[in-house]
């Protein structure tokens, strides 16, 4: 053996026995554990769909036996491609984003990529803050909601050099990836349904959250349908910051009025339950003497009584769909590099869930 060659020996056995000396597992070491290749251990965290399922089973254990924790940092420098996509949303603790986290998380784990979330609480400095974060680990790709954000977030999207989508919209002519709807649309899909109804006095109550810009446009939407159809439009924003009391708070408010509403649309499923819960303490029969309606078609939302009439977002739709574009974005050059990016995907829509709090006006 060649000095150069015991010395490289010698490097060898030092850097295995620092290795040892600090306790943490190697994937050197669970390949050598299996009597496999360590590009096998490395592909069932980066590409677990290329294993059988019978390997992947028998890595897992492994790394549960052993207690191997991958270096996610250093297995995206070495391969320059992170493992990680960071996704901010205005509240991660709503029910209204939690199948769009599940789906998408769900899609992402069986693919070997790690979800990091961050909720900006419907701030604009706290997205901006969160995206500079994120930007700064760079991500496999980046998702934001709507496209509503600060002058600096959109500086940051347009310099990013990793895939940003926009989801829970849709504005083909932005740049960003848009994966969703138009909450105009959704705006008057609702007015629409009270309209058909029989009901005149329609009134929107917004978010008691200034920045939800999303709920914004879903009032323009029923603006448009209530001039189209010769009625008054008006809106109330409440001041009450929990969104059970607001709702209750817009219901009192607008019924007791000289000219009462006989319908309400409200921001959110949170707000319309508070006044269907309010409605029965303050006299006032629903649908009979006012009807509403919600958005986001919560789980609690059918259990109401009355059940209450919804707009059903695609939700899940919109976290799947996420995944596979990212999917398609980040690894389509692996197998053939010419290969041209996917087709940017279309408008998904809402669907009306009618229930007991509306009916036809007789």
């Amino acid at each position: 053996m060649s000095d150069e060659t015991k010395g490289a020996a010698a490097s060898g056995g030092a850097d295995a026995r620092r290795r040892r000396n600090t306790g943490r597992i190697t994937l050197r070491d669970v390949a050598a554990h299996l009597g496999i290749s360590q590009i096998s251990v490395s592909r069932y965290f980066q590409e677990p769909q290329r294993l059988s399922e019978e390997l992947r089973e028998r890595i897992a254990g492994a790394v549960a036996e052993l207690g191997y924790v991958p270096n996610l940092v250093a297995g995206g420098l070495a391969s320059a491609r992170s493992r990680v996509v960071g996704m901010v949303l205005p509240n991660i603790s709503g029910p209204i984003f939690a199948d769009t986290i599940q789906s998408f998380s769900d899609a992402l784990t069986a693919r070997g990529y790690q979800l990091l979330l961050a909720s900006s609480y419907f701030s604009a400095t706290l997205e901006e803050n969160a995206v500079r974060a994120f930007l700064g680990w760079s991500p496999a790709a980046l998702v934001l909601t709507s496209h509503h954000h600060s002058a600096a977030t959109e500086k940051m999207i347009e310099g990013a050099n990793v895939p940003v989508i926009e989801t829970w919209d849709f504005q083909p002519k932005r740049a960003p990836i848009q994966i969703g709807f138009s909450h105009v649309k959704v705006g008057r899909l609702a007015a629409r349904h009270l309209v058909d109804m029989g009901y005149r006095r329609i009134a929107f109550v917004q978010n008691s959250l200034a920045g939800d810009i999303s709920a914004l446009d879903r009032r323009d939407g029923y603006i448009e349908v209530m001039r189209e159809s010769g009625r008054r439009p008006w809106t109330f924003v409440p001041t009450e910051p929990q969104p059970l009391r607001a709702g209750r708070q817009a219901l009192e408010a607008l019924v007791r009025r000289r000219e009462p509403a006989d319908a309400i649309i409200f921001a959110n499923d949170n707000l319309a339950s508070g006044a269907l819960l309010a409605a029965r303490g303050a006299g006032v029969s629903v649908p009979d003497q006012c009807a509403i309606v919600g958005f986001g078609d919560y789980a609690f939302s059918e259990m109401l009584s009355p059940g209450l009439t919804t707009i059903r977002p695609p939700a899940r739709a919109i976290g799947e769909l996420a995944a596979e574009t990212i999917f398609g974005l980040v690894e389509r050059d692996r197998d053939d590099p010419a290969d041209g990016a996917p087709a940017a995907p279309e408008e998904l829509f809402c669907e009306l869930i009618q229930r007991e709090s509306t009916h036809e006006v007789r």
